[in-house]
Order: structure tokens, then sequence, then C-alpha cells
């Protein structure tokens, strides 16, 4: 099969097509012809040199794809010929890959295979920190910082179908404005306007229930400024520093609780009750057509260099997607 690679980490231009051997599903597994594959900020990283795949784990990049099962490593043939999307630990750029049984969904009849690549990272993530860790409920208002990356974007679609008031930041007018037009009830323009005294604008002075956070450095103290008592911050990302220094003072007065995730490490058991919940959840919206991710741009497999640099460039709306 054809795959992509980085061998040696750097920019987009690291990306190279190699054949590989098909792989092979083990127990519980299953093997996908791949019809698309979400492009992910994870991806970058590991391009970078600064994400390395898990142990045992495929050096091939790809954390989600969309397909057609074409081979299991068990008795179960009646997952044949069935179109899922996966979340992958890896091994996403390439025409087959395998993926835990368990992390798979079913792609409904007329649903786009590339937009359903595009839903499992960003649904698996947003799902487990924003309606797990900070437990969101209807009424609440949350703050997410990239309201127009793909995690962005989802966690706008997301709230606005669990009747939650959604604040997002973004890097300059025209982005605030797309994210508004996708759901978003309030955009803030991080780059001319302070998100603190914005997000206490919006409320009224009683902050957010919860933030969602992929920044981290600086932003930390200023987020636990923007929440309301008893809030949430959730961590997901250092993309603006590893380490902050918060007032711990505030933390016990409005009693705040701080706490984050990686996904990718996690038990294929973790991801495949994620899965279930999401089955119990969220599908029916998919199945309804009224949960559709944001889509930027298709690539082909072969120009994933060109979609790494789409992203580098970070002008996206939503997910870039690689089509097999």
């Amino acid at each position: 099969m054809t795959a992509v690679v980085a061998p040696n980490p750097g920019g987009p231009e690291a990306l190279i097509t190699q054949r590989r051997p098909v792989p092979a599903p083990g127990p519980d597994e299953v093997l996908i012809r791949v019809a698309a594959a979400g492009v992910n900020r994870p991806d970058v990283m590991q391009r970078e040199g600064r994400y390395p795949p898990p142990p045992g784990v495929t050096d091939i990049p790809g954390l989600e794809v969309a397909g057609t099962i074409v081979a299991t490593g068990g008795n179960d043939d009646l997952l044949l010929g069935q179109r899922v999307c996966a979340l992958l630990p890896g091994g996403g750029y390439a025409e087959y890959a395998v993926a835990p049984a368990g992390q798979c969904l079913p792609v409904p009849d007329g649903y786009d295979l590339v937009e359903a690549a595009a839903l499992p990272e960003t649904l698996f993530t947003v799902w487990t920190n924003l309606f797990e860790r900070a437990y969101v409920v209807s009424g609440d208002t949350v703050l997410v910082h990239g309201g127009t990356s793909g995690i962005g974007t989802m966690a706008i679609s997301l709230c606005r179908l669990f009747d939650i008031s959604v604040i997002v930041t973004c890097g300059s007018d025209a982005k605030c404005e797309q994210a508004k037009v996708w759901g978003a009830h309030h955009a803030i323009n991080y780059k001319s306007q302070d998100f603190v005294e914005q997000v206490r604008s919006i409320t009224g002075g009683q902050g957010v229930q919860a933030v969602l956070d992929m920044v981290g450095g600086d932003y930390v103290p200023r987020n636990l400024q923007c929440l309301a008592e008893d809030g949430r911050h959730v961590s997901i990302a250092v993309l603006g520093g590893a380490k902050a220094s918060i007032f711990i003072p505030e933390v016990m007065t409005k009693r705040l609780t701080l706490t984050g995730s990686t996904l990718r490490p996690r038990s294929a058991a973790f991801k495949s009750l994620i899965a279930d919940e999401l089955m119990q959840t969220v599908w029916r919206f998919v199945e309804e057509g009224k949960l559709r991710p944001a889509m930027d741009k298709r690539f082909a497999l072969a120009d994933a260099a060109q979609a790494h640099a789409r992203m580098d460039a970070g002008d996206h709306f939503g997910k870039i997607v690689l089509t097999v």
C-alpha cells in the first residue's frame, strides 16, 4: 500500500510517500480500506519530532480515518463491508489502516466518508474533556480558545446541540465572524481585545462554567479569571507554553477545578467506552445530519505536505482532510 511518513523531523516537506505492507488486524481489530484521513495538530507535532507515537504504534501518522472494513482479526464477519469512521493510535495516512473494533463508529447512509473522516479525533476529544471532565450541562456558558480550529468548531457544534452558550477566541475579525456564522454565541479577537474583560462583560461579571484551553502558558491564569465560582479549567494542549504561574488563593476562594487530559496514550478499552457513550448520546445527531464537521480543504494523500503547510499557516477553518 501507499503510505505517508516523515522519516526525518522537519517541515511539511519532510512528509514523503512510501510503499508499506498492508497491516494485518489483530484480535479485536479491523482493517479499513481508507477513503479519507483527518489531519490534526498532533500529526504536525509528530512530523516535527515533538510527539512520537506510543510504543508499538506505527510511525505512519494519522489519528482518524473513514472507509470500509475489509478484514477482521477475529470471527466477526458481520463487520465486513461496513462503512465506518475510526479513532486510531496512528496509521491513518495510508491506503489501509488497522483500528480497534471498539473505536469504530458506523457512518450513516448518505453521509460523506470524507466528512466522516473529520469527526472522530475532535469529537472524542471535545466530548471527553468538555462534557466529561468539565461536566458542562444545558444552560452553562463555556470559553473555548481556537474557535476556528477543528477542536473549536466541534466544540461550537456540540454546545449548540446541547443548549450550552459558547464564547470563542480567534486571531482576527474575519475568523471571529466565521466562528459566529458556524454557531458561536460570541467571538473575541484576542489580538485586539482582552478576552478576560470581554468574558466578564458578556457574562455580566459572573464568568463561565468551563474553559477548554489548548494554549497553556500565560493563558492559564487569565483563564482562571474568566471562571465563575466552582468553574472547571481543562487543558488539552500547550501550544503557548508548558508552564504557568497561578494565584492559588483564587483557586481556593472560587473553588476552581484544574484538570486536563491527553487522548492518544489512553487504552483501547477506554476509547471504546467513549465510542459507546458517543453512540448513545451524540450519534443520533450524526444520523439526522445535524452534526457535521466544519470542512476546510481536501488534499490527495500524496499531497499531504501541502495539507500540513496549510495547517502550519493557520489560515484554515475547521478540518483539513486527505483523500485516498
